[in-house]
């Protein structure tokens, strides 16, 4: 009998003792788990804006894990290795720029990297601007630099491989807003602008599948011209329909448009507010008064409004057009030379109008 209740006891004891040190591995867990979700949160070290974080080519999850303490992004180096090591991402760590938010945690962190999802910066190309303005904000942004964007734009390499039968990109960099990671490199830059110009082409345009490459320069050039001399939408059209009939009749074009490129692009002289017959004279291949036929090249590059204009010109006799009215921007178009001169004087587009 004695023996039965010490058995007793000693069970009781044991199921007690047992009892205790699950509790305490239970309370161990759940302290280290907390502990774990204290050292992975946000650190409260990042402000609003964000935290600019580079990632360089073949740096070890090691360096990582310790710039980014360093940085106040994480709470702790030796967490942030465990974890990318426990979760298969110590190797898949991708280089670029990310942008790190204050609300994220050192998991997320880990996962934006090996994401992939570098920060994004903007591009603007206004249309109807030229190769220096996009080159200017391709350096602004910090995606490349503006020497490195001119350069790339004439390679004879890339040009080809864009398919351009041409000297440059001018015309086929389609203004828009692009978005890219910093320091992307003007050629990734390039390749998005020609492929957007590319895409715009196709979804408004199908008929331009069935024309060679050349005859789509023919019509980029047009594009070119019209985008720096209407001033309304709806003139546009018009404007192309008008330039293609003194093709048509071996007229010289007469673009003051082109004239402007000779003398802003060519000469690097201020943008004038209005032409005279001095200029009408620049001997100069981009200057349509004197040189018969499309100028060498686009004058610049062309919106969407400007490019389907010249593609899908207006039918009509007009032979001539002059701007009418400054503030509204519309113009007086007419057949005969007598009308035209009885428009009024001769005014020129203004850059960025």
């Amino acid at each position: 009998m004695p023996e039965k209740v010490a058995s007793r006891k000693a069970l009781k004891i044991f199921v007690v003792l047992s009892s205790m040190l699950v509790l305490v591995m239970i309370a161990l867990l759940v302290g280290a788990l907390f502990f774990v979700d204290f050292l992975d949160a946000p650190t409260g070290s990042i402000d609003k804006n964000g935290l600019e974080f580079r990632v360089s080519p073949g740096e070890s999850a090691v360096a990582v894990a310790r710039r980014l303490q360093e940085a106040g992004a994480i709470r702790s180096t030796d967490l942030f290795r465990l974890l990318v090591k426990f979760r298969g991402q110590e190797q898949r760590l991708k280089t670029g720029i990310y942008l790190i938010g204050p609300g994220l945690s050192g998991s997320s962190i880990a996962d934006l990297i090996v994401s992939g999802q570098q920060m994004q910066v903007r591009v603007s190309l206004p249309e109807g601007s030229g190769l220096d303005a996009l080159a200017a904000a391709a350096e602004t942004s910090g995606v490349a630099s503006a020497s490195s964007v001119i350069a790339a734009s004439t390679n004879p390499a890339l040009l080809s491989s864009f398919g351009i039968p041409a000297a440059s990109m001018i015309g086929y960099l389609f203004p828009d807003t692009y978005l890219l990671p910093p320091e992307a490199g003007a050629e990734a830059l390039l390749r998005l602008m020609v492929e957007t110009f590319r895409k715009r082409i196709a979804d408004n345009l199908p008929e331009a599948s069935s024309l060679s490459p050349s005859e789509i320069h023919t019509r980029i050039i047009m594009a070119s011209i019209v985008e720096r001399e209407y001033r309304l939408a709806e003139e546009a059209p018009l404007m192309a329909g008008v330039f293609w009939n003194r093709l048509s009749i071996g007229m010289a074009l007469q673009s003051c448009a082109t004239v402007v490129y000779a003398i802003t692009e060519n000469q690097r002289r201020p943008h004038p507010a209005r032409l005279f017959d001095r200029d009408l004279k620049i001997n100069d291949p981009f200057n349509t008064y004197m040189f018969p036929g499309l100028p060498p090249a686009p004058i610049c590059n062309p919106g969407l409004t400007a490019i389907i204009a010249a593609f899908r010109p207006v039918s009509t006799k007009f032979l001539y057009f002059r701007l009418v009215d400054e503030v509204e921007g519309s113009h007086y178009f007419s057949e005969t030379l007598d009308e035209h001169i009885k428009a009024g004087a001769l005014f020129v587009k203004p850059r960025g109008s």
